[in-house]
């Protein structure tokens, strides 16, 4: 069960103030001002507006830790906090209190190392000239001995559990755009088999610099303005900054601590399409495979979802595949469909964290927030329920779609435990 959860990302730093902004149709995508941008090709993303201080009063961490970091510590524990996880310790004794800690896992994801953690090194080697004698005796002087200590690509994992003593089982993922989905599904798993009682499921991402922009433009990958899936017009993706962060423990020990439960996650799939870097198969194959493993472990029929959010990154070929796979799956019966990445931006390992958080807490609301960027659904796609207005939910179970370079995909079903007002 979920017990706890937060997010940031551009258009908020909580769940609900993020839904809020979607159903109120803000598109928070703006032009960036991380460098001098004036002649890029792409010049609009996703970045989150406060400062590293805003979030975490921690100067010596600051000093280390990247801005990923930075969002990863944030949602964990903004998610820990929501879940009372620290208040309910408190009252254990110190023996009670070790045995959460080892009981208590983290897992974290994110898209993998930025080109930009390797800019120390350029003003050295452009002195060296090629000599890699001059770099091994001038290395000192120019990168700091901390470097490797800042730039570990697991560093909210470990951060995370020094702050909060948590000694569990652990493991963080760089699979790219499926990342956070995937700390989602390990944690879950860990449950499942009994190596954790609780556990930190971790998504995030900072992915807006130089090089990646410039490459994922090359790729032909980035939009020209707004980021607009299955709409006809549509022309790519815009990156973004986020991270969410889920508390999941097993049903007795929420139980036994009368915790408040948000949802429940009933079953995963993932595949790979095994096509090479960015192809995608245009019969769905990937991500079809992946929604029928999820159906099966959760035990449902296909007529038991109440709402599908997919990927959704606006690119032609990925939002075409993604509808003929849910075609494939779901027939003529198929449900509300939405997407999240249209409001601010695709945050890469973040974005299955951050779908999933959205997803809970839309289906506690009993709303689908519209694709407000979306003017004319591409004729592939008429037929299928796009939201291009608020929509409610069948029922109370979200499908949550995540798809990754190198032909990866991901499902996630999801229950939520209560509907509530809006807030």
């Amino acid at each position: 069960v979920v017990t706890g959860m937060g997010a940031i990302c551009e258009a908020g730093n909580d769940p609900e103030h993020i839904l809020n902004s979607l159903l109120d149709g803000i598109e928070s995508i703006t032009e960036h001002k991380n460098w001098e941008a004036e002649n890029w090709p792409c010049r609009l993303a996703g970045i989150v507006g406060l400062k590293p201080r805003d979030l975490i009063n921690d100067r010596k961490l600051l000093k280390l830790i990247k801005r990923t970091d930075v969002l990863g510590i944030y949602v964990a524990e903004k998610a820990l906090t929501s879940a009372g996880i620290r208040a309910y310790r408190d009252t254990l004794s110190t023996e009670a209190d070790d045995c959460v800690a080892e009981r208590f896992g983290i897992f974290g994801g994110t898209s993998g190392a930025l080109h930009s953690t390797q800019y120390d090194f350029l003003p050295l080697i452009n002195e060296a000239n090629g000599s890699t004698v001059i770099i091994g005796e001038r290395l000192k002087d120019f990168i700091n001995p901390m470097w490797l200590l800042g730039n570990l690509p697991n560093n909210v994992l470990c951060h995370v559990g020094i702050r909060n003593k948590l000694k569990g089982a652990n493991a963080f993922i760089t699979n790219h755009s499926t990342s956070g989905l995937l700390s989602i599904i390990e944690a879950f798993e860990s449950l499942r088999i009994g190596d954790t009682d609780q556990a930190l499921a971790i998504g995030h991402d900072a992915p807006v610099d130089p090089q990646t922009v410039l490459y994922y433009h090359i790729a032909g990958l980035l939009a020209k303005a707004s980021l607009t899936p299955f709409d006809t017009e549509r022309s790519g993706c815009i990156l973004g900054e986020g991270g969410a962060a889920l508390v999941l423990e097993t049903h007795e020990t929420a139980s036994a601590r009368s915790a408040v439960v948000h949802a429940e996650i009933l079953g995963k799939g993932c595949t790979s399409e095994a096509q090479g870097l960015l192809p995608v198969r245009e019969d769905g194959d990937g991500i079809s495979r992946a929604i029928c493993l999820g159906l099966e472990q959760a035990g449902l029929s296909t007529q038991q979802i109440g709402m599908i959010v997919c990927h959704g990154n606006g690119t032609i070929k990925s939002d075409l595949s993604e509808g003929t796979a849910i075609r494939k799956v779901f027939g003529n019966r198929i449900p509300p469909i939405t997407c999240f990445k249209w409001a601010f931006g695709h945050t890469l390992g973040a974005s299955g964290s951050l779908d999933t958080v959205l997803a809970i807490t839309a289906l506690q609301r009993g709303i689908i927030p519209a694709i407000a960027t979306l003017k004319r659904i591409d004729r592939s796609l008429e037929d299928l329920p796009i939201a291009k207005s608020h929509m409610e939910p069948v029922n109370d179970t979200a499908l949550i779609l995540a798809r990754g370079f190198g032909g990866q995909n991901c499902a996630l079903i999801v229950r939520a435990s209560s509907r509530r007002g809006g807030g």
